[in-house]
This record gives C-alpha cells, sequence and structure tokens, in this order.
C-alpha cells in the first residue's frame, strides 16, 4: 500500500512555517513544529516530516482521511510513526485552521467568506 499521491493545504501553518524559516541572512533555517515534527529546508524542500525520516506529514494525513487505523499506519512505516507522532499530526492541522474555540483561523476563514 502506498501513500496517497493527493496532498493537503494548511494555510494558517503554511504561513507561519514560511514567514518564520528565513534567518537575519535570508537562509532558510530548520523549525521544529513539535516533539516529532520538523520543516528542514534540507530535507523532502521543507514540506513538514517525521524527525530522523523523509516521511511526510501529508502522507500520514492522506492515510488518515482513507481512514485507515492508526496501527496500520504504524506498520506501514515500521513503525517509524509512532501513535504520539500521529496524535501530533492531527492536533498541528486541527490548529492549522480551527482557532481555540473551534472557529476557522486566519486565511481559512478569509477563503470561508469568499
Amino acid at each position: 500500500m502506498g501513500p496517497s499521491r493527493r496532498r493537503l493545504q494548511f494555510h494558517t501553518l503554511a504561513g507561519k512555517i514560511e514567514s518564520d524559516r528565513m534567518k537575519t541572512n535570508g537562509k532558510a533555517e530548520r523549525i521544529d513544529l513539535g516533539k516529532f515534527i520538523v520543516a528542514d529546508p534540507k530535507i523532502c524542500h521543507g514540506k513538514p516530516t517525521y524527525k530522523g525520516t523523509r516521511i511526510m506529514v501529508w502522507q500520514v494525513l492522506a492515510m488518515l482521511e482513507r481512514g485507515e487505523s492508526w496501527d496500520a499506519i504504524r506498520r506501514a512505516w515500521d513503525g517509524r510513526v509512532s501513535s504520539e507522532a500521529i496524535a501530533e499530526t492531527i492536533h498541528l492541522a486541527r490548529n492549522s485552521f480551527l482557532d481555540a474555540q473551534g472557529r476557522l483561523a486566519g486565511k481559512s476563514a478569509e477563503l470561508a467568506a469568499r
């Protein structure tokens, strides 16, 4: 079973990554998005991945979207994506388009208003 090619966009998170990733000298730098997830311009062109792997977060999100169980996801990636990492993935995805009260946030709200 191969990960889906469909990509998901999370506007608030993507915007934060782009604005926070530049050093004062104009070079991109690694951003730890959580305990398990990192955006490093030297790994997978800066797409969020699981630390120590080249497994991209969008791949696990696509598996969750298809209804695959956490056990199936862990097995598909030979245990390199833990339950805690999957939970962090969901948390970051939720926070990328919802505010603390569960309302659309940032660019997600702007897009919904159109």
